[in-house]
């Protein structure tokens, strides 16, 4: 029997220390409206058993929890034994439409809290929600024959590397519950996306384009030359399935982005010029995010001499707007992205953006600059580097996107005082602020000079 609860590191999961019923309405609610989650009822934070409710008391709870929410929310609950004490488990789907509470609140899921949203948010959310879940559709003309032997290996292999665990049960059966088949087994646009050795015979266009441009700086046009040759120096049009297509164009980037290797000692240092984390970031966001009801035009990555751009058709999906876009999740694809979290090819569900926007400004580079259109998502990395490096790499520091703006500032600036943080992130409370300091602090970052309204910070 375990003593503790292991959530693992999607964000969508909730513990609860007790079934309040409010809270638990709130927290089926935002989950149903967002991507679906994981709610843990009993124990605490560090997922230990609270033994603060029984069964009986539970299915009240839940009784009176399941009225708060228009229209009922299905749930699929399991009761668990946990270090000798009760554990409530709640699976909830992702809803087709739009989730309210008794009171009028619409919630969803933002990290590790539930949101209220409202007005355009709201407006945003249900026109997503009206176009339907393209990617469940079963995909006309697919068999389950169309699904090819060697890639589900491969990915079974992948899971149960994931998971700790070899796969025992019957693949088919892995694929209905995880919405790749049907129950008649008919293969779904996700599944044919996933796992078909060619999906673009059923959706065209559902792969990806490299292209390098040559010519001066600052350039930003495909016109073709007088002469009649492109102004492009390579492209290549990646085709497969969606985890293929990550692999081989990373592949091709790696070859276009490496500058170099420095020795020291025993040990070979890549050069690059932007860091990997970020573009391999943008990649898999563009391949799991994009909208692939659009049949016109590929996932483009289009590299420049000052700048690399990767351009995703589909604008931003649900709620998620540029004020928003580090702080929220909502995946347009959900069983897209959880294949490829399974694959391997997402390392923890919802920290793209701020991967991308870290790693630039560690590597001295400004943050990526995000294009939203009605149609379409670019995502834009400049070359130059505006100042020295912060840090090697990621692996060293795990930063916000609150604190790279304050080492951003420091490089630039020599220090930063509580009033010049306060200035960059307007909306973050003051104890949330000092809390970030403190842990640059104590990381050895930052050195903190002064005492009071006159302390201000520099790098160490």
């Amino acid at each position: 029997m375990p003593d503790k609860i292991h959530a693992g590191s999607n964000q969508l999961v909730a513990l609860l220390a007790d079934a309040e019923p409010t809270a638990l309405a709130e927290t089926l609610t935002a989950f149903a409206n967002a991507d679906g989650g994981t709610l843990y009822v009993g124990v605490n934070e560090d997922g230990s058993p609270t033994d603060a409710t029984a069964p009986e008391d539970f299915d009240a709870a839940i009784q009176q929890a399941e009225r708060l929410c228009r229209p009922p929310i299905p749930v699929s609950w399991e009761q668990l034994e946990v270090g000798g004490a009760f554990v409530f488990v709640g699976r909830v789907a992702r809803a087709v439409g739009l989730h309210t509470l008794a009171d009028g609140r619409i919630l969803v899921r933002a990290g590790a809290l539930n949101r209220v949203i409202s007005g355009a948010q709201v407006q945003q959310l249900a026109t997503t929600r009206t176009t339907g879940e393209y990617e469940a559709e079963p995909q006309p003309g697919a068999t389950r024959e169309d699904f090819d032997a060697d890639i589900l290996r491969e990915f079974v292999e992948a899971w149960s590397k994931r998971q700790g665990r070899p796969h025992t049960g019957a693949l088919d059966d892995m694929l209905i519950e995880l919405g790749w088949l049907t129950p008649g087994k008919q293969p779904t646009v996700a599944g044919i996306l996933l796992f078909s050795r060619k999906p673009q015979v059923f959706i065209p266009r559902s792969g990806l384009t490299f292209v390098r441009f040559d010519g001066p700086p600052g350039v930003n046009t495909t016109e073709r030359r007088e002469e009649g040759e492109a102004v492009y120096g390579r492209r290549v049009e990646v085709e497969g399935p969606l985890a293929h297509v990550i692999r081989r164009t990373w592949d091709i980037i790696q070859e276009e982005i490496r500058v170099g290797a420095v020795v020291k000692g025993l040990e070979r240092k890549e050069q690059w010029l932007y860091p990997p984390t970020a573009i391999r970031e943008a990649l898999v966001n563009a391949v799991a995010h994009r909208d692939y009801r659009v049949r016109g035009r590929a996932i483009e990555v289009r590299m420049f001499p000052d700048r690399l751009e990767i351009y995703s058709p589909g604008g931003l999906p649900g709620f998620i707007t540029l004020d928003n876009i580090v702080e929220e999740h909502f995946s347009r694809n959900p069983r897209i992205v959880n294949g490829l979290y399974q694959w391997g090819y997402i390392e923890e569900l919802g920290l793209g953006v701020d991967l991308m926007i870290e790693d630039m400004v560690n590597a001295g580079h400004p943050p990526p600059e995000f294009r939203p259109t009605d149609h379409s998502f670019t995502v834009v990395f400049q070359s130059v580097q505006e100042r020295r490096p912060l840090m090697p790499t990621t692996s060293d520091l795990t930063m916000n996107e609150r604190q790279a703006k304050a080492l951003s500032f420091i490089q630039q600036n020599g220090r930063l005082t509580n009033r010049d943080y306060q200035l960059l992130c307007p909306d973050v409370s003051p104890e949330t602020l000092r809390l970030d300091m403190v842990d640059m602090v104590e990381r050895g970052v930052l050195l903190k000079i002064g005492q009071k309204r006159g302390t201000y910070y520099i790098m160490k």
